[in-house]
């Protein structure tokens, strides 16, 4: 049985996750199981889920994933090289996965390859181009613009970036998975215009009355109850305090330990923090044309959360089950055959880890508890302990 791997954050799950899914079910062989590694309770862009890992996981079941797991906060709120490198990490160790499937603008596999190995080549150039004071992003994208300009111009659109990262993460493990990219169809992403009943996360999370139009039912019906019960939607507003007082009492050691501070980031947050007297206010003075607001924001997170930058390093220690439907339920059975890494289906099962994945899931459950203070009624500090995975 062919089963296909996605990397993801589904927040929220909407019609456009579903239209991927149906997609990669259909991937040549038969019918295909799709395994999802989803972000936890914090998102690649450096901010908090609108909706727990555990609701968004079991949306993602009902609609059509027969498998989610968890993608550690260490590597879900990194840049997008680590996250597609943990992603992909997973999916690989779990020794079931035939193919990995992935979104991209450009549609075209052959160009996106082309684009990964284009990238390989020209670090040395990305690293000239970044000495002028820009983004390595911006500067990728110029690099291998002077390749071919249809190669840079691959790079401005940011799935066609995370595929990228993929196809290099599968080429330096090595990986057999075969790669099958799937063109975005209708709303683009971050786009604030829909397209019929397809539209992006970022307008969804900014017009939550229209769930029904552009999300699965099942999916409306599981959002619908985290909000009625006071758990949704989560912001970083409703933590502000917290997190201004974790940064100010930082010394600048603690900076320099946090990931995505080097190259000087560290020394223009601290300016910030003493400066400045709001999250956003400290967020908007130290971004800069070399330091974009995601990782500036992944910066101000990973402190937060006491996250360093060993954490992320090495691949994911460990296989979290969030979510299984019965089709899920067999494919775990072959995972636990096939993997040397723990299969956590129950929490209390971390207490039995080594000691790198126990700091890894220690993270988690710190993430999960802060993550709570986000939530429009705040929630319990030991959810990561008591909430076991939707089995359907």
């Amino acid at each position: 049985m062919n089963a296909a791997g996605i990397v993801c954050e589904y927040n929220p799950f909407h019609n456009g996750h579903r239209f991927h899914i149906d997609a990669a079910r259909k991937i040549p062989g038969g019918d295909t199981a799709v395994v999802a590694v989803m972000s936890g309770n914090f998102v690649q862009r450096g901010d908090c889920a609108l909706f727990s890992k555990y609701a968004r996981a079991k949306a993602a079941v009902l609609c059509g994933a027969d498998l989610v797991l968890e993608l550690p906060v260490p590597w879900a709120l990194s840049s997008a090289e680590n996250f597609a490198r943990g992603g992909v990490w997973i999916l690989e160790r779990l020794g079931v996965v035939t193919h990995l499937s992935f979104g991209s603008e450009c549609g075209d596999i052959e160009r996106l390859m082309a684009a990964a190995r284009g990238s390989e080549e020209s670090e040395s150039r990305i690293r000239d181009i970044m000495s002028t004071g820009v983004s390595y992003a911006a500067a990728r994208e110029k690099a291998l613009g002077e390749l071919d300009s249809g190669l840079g111009e691959i790079l401005s659109s940011p799935n066609n970036i995370l595929a990228v990262e993929y196809l290099n993460a599968l080429r330096r493990m090595g990986s057999k998975m075969e790669p099958v990219t799937v063109p975005r169809c209708e709303a683009d992403h971050d786009s604030l215009t829909p397209s019929d009943n397809i539209a992006s996360a970022t307008y969804i999370r900014e017009n939550l009355r229209d769930l029904p139009r552009y999300c699965p039912e099942a999916a409306v019906s599981v959002f619908s109850e985290e909000m009625s019960a006071g758990r949704a939607p989560a912001s970083l507003n409703n933590c502000e305090r917290a997190i201004l007082g974790k940064l100010r009492a930082m010394e600048e050691a603690d900076f320099d330990s946090v990931p995505h501070s080097g190259e000087g980031l560290s020394n223009r947050l601290i300016k910030a923090v003493q400066e400045s007297n709001s999250l956003i206010e400290i967020m908007e003075n130290t971004k800069s044309k070399r330091y974009p607001m995601s990782r500036v924001r992944r910066l101000i997170l990973s402190a937060w959360l006491g996250i360093s930058k060993d954490d992320g390093s090495g691949p994911p220690p460990y296989i979290r089950v969030l979510a299984a439907n019965g089709r899920g339920r067999e494919l775990l059975r072959e995972i636990k055959e096939k993997t040397y890494l723990p299969v956590i289906t129950k929490p209390a099962a971390a207490k039995e880890l080594d000691e790198r994945a126990s700091r890894i899931f220690s993270l988690e459950a710190k993430a999960t508890s802060l993550w709570g203070l986000a939530s429009p009624q705040i929630q319990s500090a030991a959810a990561e302990w008591k909430t076991s995975p939707f089995i359907c």
